[in-house]
């Protein structure tokens, strides 16, 4: 089962590499909170599709895999994560706002259901919105509902929830178009923390994406670790959405 499991996280988590990567300005001078999500929110993300392509390693305590991912978003709709290794397609994930659906090849099983089984394993709450954001370089929450202290950090600019000392929120910001740098949830209490980080950002059509990112997860049973890097990414193409599993696959659930 954790074979099948770092599969699906795998699946459920993963510019173009001639792109001119975006410059990185420091942080010099203290701003407020208020401009720094301002700020954040001000980058154009109006895409109706985004279609990357991309190539993923998969590490955790107990196995090691690098395999290709084509990732399509239907914005705020429908991603659909395909897994390939040596060109086979090994597993694939259908991922609404209301449903999680994915099935892999190597033990022919098949998962239908919500957020909630996923989420635990992680160990931290999962939905639609933050998988897309992750993928985009977005905040993971709507930083409009919350309240933060800022401060100065590796010369980013560092936001840090103050709402809820039982689980610490923190989002690192470029100076100059409060781009995300990394973001981090931890939970200490319970032992559990998920750090998400962009080494950097090109333009695609006038919008900013990252040029991949690294996940980090931790947790009492274990850490895992994924470093994604996008090798193509095209906006606004009309794409197709097909799912549906193998006959013969058995159902899993997640307890």
């Amino acid at each position: 089962m954790n074979k099948c499991m770092g599969l699906v996280f795998l699946v459920l988590i993963v510019s173009c590499k001639s792109k001119a990567l975006l410059a990185v300005a420091g942080a010099t001078k203290k701003v407020t909170a208020e401009k720094i999500i301002e700020g954040h929110y001000a980058n154009n993300s109006d895409f109706s599709t985004l279609y990357i392509k991309s190539t993923a390693h998969y590490e955790d305590s107990k196995q090691s895999q690098n395999v290709t991912a084509e990732i399509k978003i239907k914005k705020d709709e429908v991603i659909l994560i395909s897994i390939r290794f040596l060109g086979i397609t090994m597993a694939k994930a259908l991922i609404t706002p209301t449903a999680v659906k994915y099935y892999e090849k190597l033990n022919g099983k098949y998962f239908e259901g919500n957020y909630a089984a996923l989420s635990q394993w992680l160990g931290t709450d999962l939905d639609f919105r933050k998988l897309q954001s992750i993928l985009i370089g977005a905040a993971f929450e709507d930083l409009k509902k919350g309240k933060y202290t800022t401060t100065i950090e590796d010369n980013w600019y560092k936001l840090q929830n103050t709402g809820d000392p039982k689980t610490l929120k923190s989002y690192f910001f470029e100076a100059d178009n409060f781009r995300i740098k990394k973001q981090q949830i931890v939970q200490s209490e319970s032992q559990r923390a998920l750090l998400v980080s962009y080494p950097n950002y090109a333009n695609y059509n006038a919008i900013a994406l990252p040029t991949g990112l690294v996940i980090e997860a931790s947790q009492k049973k274990g850490n895992t670790n994924i470093n994604i890097d996008y090798n193509t990414v095209s906006l606004n193409e009309e794409l197709s959405f097909p799912y549906s599993v193998p006959e013969g696959y058995e159902r899993i659930f997640i307890n």
